[in-house]
């Protein structure tokens, strides 16, 4: 026998959901004191221990960066190597997704080309600066391609790694519901793979950002990797930490923007953040 509810029972207590508004509140305050805390013990160590020029604390970034910024020059090395990571990263990944689906689904492809993946994928992308720079000359195509190397071989391999872990299960469900290949492929094959693929792409793009440095500071008289290049030959250690900052926080960025669109517009494929 079941007991019925009694009418003067009292209601149940409401569950918290994670990511309430408690957690939405905290974690930008936690943040917010985290960077107050470090930026005064930047100050206080820069100050009591070192001289400007040898490491500088924030209010003389802060100085130099708004001279550089009123001047134009902070804007001008800022969208140079912006552009030229945007561009090496959607080039890269336009690339390397159909040629990981390719080595994900095809047993032949996956001979032909894996040991050539996996070799040069070893082989960073900085060793290929000179002869690249050699062949294309010192312009935008030689820092773009070196840019879309290191991409490609990051999402190449998550994006096979993301086909070859669809279980057996679901294809031969597909199949026996009379689904064609071609849509095994669109409706079960590539929504299966979407997140290791956005997740190669999240890291590309990081490593993204550490080739441009390289790449800017040897052939290059724009961005924030030819900042700190040029920066270190006359002893202007306060402009080598703006490049340095303004790397970071440009990556963070980059990175929520990119998070903020898988959730907007994959997050049912099940993509994990």
């Amino acid at each position: 026998m079941t007991a019925e509810a009694s009418p003067h029972s009292l209601p149940a207590a409401p569950v918290r959901k994670r990511g309430s508004v408690w957690a939405l509140g905290i974690e930008p305050l936690v943040a917010v004191v985290s960077a107050i805390g470090f930026l005064l013990v930047w100050q206080f160590v820069a100050t009591n221990f070192f001289t400007p020029q040898f490491f500088p604390g924030p209010l003389v970034v802060w100085r130099t960066a708004m001279e550089m910024f009123a001047s134009g020059e902070l804007q001008l090395h800022i969208a140079a190597s912006m552009k030229r990571i945007l561009l090496g990263f959607f080039i890269g990944s336009v690339i390397a997704i159909p040629i990981g689906l390719l080595l994900g689904t095809s047993r032949w492809a996956r001979m032909a080309l894996a040991p050539h993946m996996q070799f040069f994928r070893f082989v960073p992308a900085i060793a290929w600066l000179t002869p690249v720079v050699i062949w294309f000359g010192i312009g935008e195509v030689s820092k773009v391609l070196i840019i879309i190397y290191t991409t490609v071989f990051i999402v190449v391999i998550n994006t096979m790694v993301g086909v070859s872990s669809i279980s057996q299960n679901k294809t031969r469900a597909a199949m026996s519901l009379g689904a064609s290949p071609l849509q095994i492929f669109l409706y079960v094959t590539l929504p299966a793979a979407l997140p290791m693929a956005l997740t190669g792409m999240r890291i590309a793009m990081g490593n993204s950002f550490m080739t441009v440095v390289s790449a800017e500071m040897v052939s290059s008289e724009t961005g924030l990797g030819y900042l700190i290049f040029n920066a270190r030959l006359w002893m202007a250690t306060d402009q080598i930490f703006i490049g340095i900052f303004f790397l970071g926080l440009l990556g963070i960025l980059t990175d929520w923007i990119f998070r903020s669109l898988i959730r907007r517009y994959v997050s049912h494929y099940g993509v994990i953040e």
